[in-house]
């Protein structure tokens, strides 16, 4: 028995996706390997103009969140050992890329559809709804998002010219009430998030105004 018999189970990071209608899961996507690195940003929904005092201390909505992480893909194992590891063989990393892809394209299904709406004389056609995605990065943070840019690397190939190495950039924006609504499958899953957050806080660490050197207030 080696001494990492006992380690931690690693939780993988990724992508669910969900019908918004009835929840049921949809396709789940998860990271190869955890991003080294995850770039959170809020952007501060004030109210009025910063010249209207009566409004100074006034929030319109949630803050917009943005993400931004880098995934890497490598087939180098699976290529290793090709028993049971057919489809990195015969298409490399085509497969987890093509998963990613299919994340911002509507189907093909939904295409014939959109265009047989049109050639039959449908005066409004409503655009195309996709499923729900979920950024699913610990059991803590689990939020709605829309997928802004994804850029993919490849930057390894096999002699067949499938990708075996490659790199994916992923920006996200979460969708909160003010996206969706409160009767949205995904506004109800937006403030599951924001009451996880307000939980956290309030387990943050207690400062006094003597941490700041600060006897009272003004």
């Amino acid at each position: 028995m080696t001494g990492f018999s006992r380690s931690p189970r690693l939780a993988k990071a990724g992508l669910v996706l969900i019908d918004p209608e009835s929840g049921a899961i949809v396709r789940m996507i998860s990271l190869q390997y955890n991003s080294e690195k995850l770039t959170r940003s809020l952007q501060v929904q004030s109210s009025g103009e910063e010249s209207d005092r009566s409004q100074a201390l006034r929030l319109k909505g949630p803050a917009v969140e943005t993400f931004t992480l880098e995934a890497v893909l490598d087939a180098t194992d699976q290529l290793e050992f090709p028993d049971g590891n057919a489809a990195a063989v015969e298409a490399g990393l085509f497969p987890q890329i093509a998963a990613m892809e299919t994340l911002v394209y509507p189907t093909s299904a939904q295409l014939r559809k959109q265009d047989a709406l049109a050639n039959a004389g449908t005066l409004e056609i409503a655009p195309i709804e996709t499923p729900l995605t979920l950024f699913i990065w610990s059991r803590h943070r689990i939020v709605p998002v829309r997928i802004t840019q994804l850029s993919i690397t490849e930057e390894a190939f096999d002699p067949n010219l499938n990708p075996i190495l490659a790199n994916v950039s992923l920006s996200l924006r979460a969708l909160s009430v003010d996206d969706l609504g409160f009767a949205h499958r995904g506004g109800g899953l937006f403030m599951a998030y924001l009451t996880a957050k307000e939980q956290l806080a309030q387990r943050a660490p207690a400062a006094s105004l003597a941490t700041f050197g600060v006897g009272s207030l003004p």
